[in-house]
């Protein structure tokens, strides 16, 4: 099963994410990531997926998704044409015996420290999916007491925008 990662951009109207998500469900993809937010207007709204699937299956989403009223343009990223990262924040138990080896990971992975108490530390960390992944898997090694992450997010590569294709 491949790996997709697709922004949508919609207008910005109430029942659109349900729409959206729904197209998904009904052609039976599982959807790992999902980040919506308004653009650089209010008018319209940026939702990015992240599923997995077949080829097939992904091309007749997308042309369904086109059907949508609401959809006004669909751009599929990938590792070359693509920036993608994601948001991290994970809360450790601070104990004497682990603190400094967490600390240091956190630093070798360019993780902030965003509060500090007696009992917990709470790190940021801004980066691809798989840094994150390895980040958090480092951790388990000592007691995470919650972990919170965003979905990816992804802008092409280059001047292209996705509003230059768009389908209104």
């Amino acid at each position: 099963m491949n790996r997709y990662t697709v922004a949508v951009l919609v207008r910005n109207q109430f029942g659109v994410l349900n729409r959206v998500t729904s197209m998904f469900r009904r052609r039976q993809f599982n959807i790992s990531a999902l980040t919506v937010s308004e653009t650089e207007t209010s008018e319209l709204s940026r939702i990015t997926v992240v599923f997995s699937g077949e080829e097939a299956s992904k091309q007749q989403l997308v042309n369904q998704l086109y059907k949508l009223p609401d959809v006004c343009s669909i751009k599929e990223f990938n590792d070359t044409n693509s920036i993608s990262c994601e948001l991290l924040l994970i809360k450790m138990k601070n104990e004497l015996d682990s603190r400094e080896e967490i600390k240091s990971a956190a630093d070798a992975f360019g993780a902030v420290t965003v509060d500090y108490s007696k009992d917990c530390m709470t790190f940021r960390l801004t980066d691809s999916s798989a840094r994150i992944d390895d980040f958090i898997n480092l951790m388990r090694d000592y007691t995470i007491l919650e972990i919170c992450r965003t979905g990816s997010v992804s802008l092409e590569k280059g001047s292209t925008t996705i509003r230059q294709i768009v389908n209104l």
